[in-house]
């Protein structure tokens, strides 16, 4: 299939599911926002990660601003909760947020002892373009979107970690290695990841095609993201360009 021909397919929901047998809007999402997905979860943050040859200053940039990123991140799943339409959905994103909440800050926390971050770093960093665009997106989509937005932020932020960290056999020995990687492939994380693409794909299908336009802009936005925030942990300046990509 040429380019011009998967464009063409990709243009508008309607038009994917009609060619592709048993699509599904969220593989619509990522298939578009291709080449960046495959850019960010072969990064080279995330190899070096898995192959313990991470240098830990880096981790430790990284895991800085990440740590900032994840309290917004906390708000923007209380917007989703709002949002969500019945119950069973919002009870299952009140369980994530609790795991957000509790066993992932004390891996932030034993990690920045062992990496020697100093409190002001962890309290109150300077945050990267590239992170205080993120942070931007994330408020603004919950702020004037609803659930179809907060969800077209939510699973490429989660499923990116998801695709990298997954099928890791030899785990490095730095625990704050090992353990993000971890975190991002045991079976709950899997199942949250799948339980939100579900959400969306049956969700995104019933949107009128503008809206799915904005949800697909918003899914895109933040592949770049997360690929600039990679890019990120290794810059001291200047910032990536993807920041800028919108």
């Amino acid at each position: 299939m040429s380019t011009g021909e998967s464009e063409d397919i990709l243009s508008s929901y309607a038009t994917y599911a009609e060619q592709v047998a048993d699509p599904r809007f969220t593989d619509w999402l990522r298939e578009r926002s291709e080449p960046t997905w495959t850019e960010a979860v072969e990064h080279r943050f995330t190899q070096e990660l898995i192959d313990g040859t991470l240098d830990d200053v880096v981790m430790a940039r990284y895991l800085v601003q990440d740590y900032a990123f994840v309290n917004t991140l906390v708000g923007t799943f209380a917007e989703a909760v709002a949002d969500a339409p019945t119950m069973a959905e919002k009870r299952r994103l009140i369980e994530f947020l609790d795991a957000i909440t509790s066993d992932e800050n004390e891996y932030f926390k034993r990690s920045f002892d062992a990496l020697d971050v100093p409190e002001s770093k962890r309290t109150d960093p300077e945050l990267t373009p590239a992170t205080a665009a993120f942070e931007d997106l994330l408020v603004r989509a919950g702020e004037e979107g609803g659930y179809a937005e907060t969800l077209a932020v939510l699973i490429p932020a989660e499923w990116i970690y998801l695709e990298w960290a997954s099928g890791v056999d030899e785990p490095p020995e730095q625990f704050y290695l090992a353990e993000w990687i971890e975190l991002h492939a045991i079976p709950s994380f899997v199942s949250f990841v799948e339980w939100l693409r579900e959400e969306l794909d049956r969700v995104g299908p019933t949107l009128s095609p503008r809206r799915q336009q904005r949800v697909a802009h918003l899914f895109e936005r933040t592949v770049d993201l997360e690929a600039a925030f990679f890019d990120a942990a290794y810059e001291q300046s200047p910032p990536s360009l993807r920041v800028d990509s919108e």
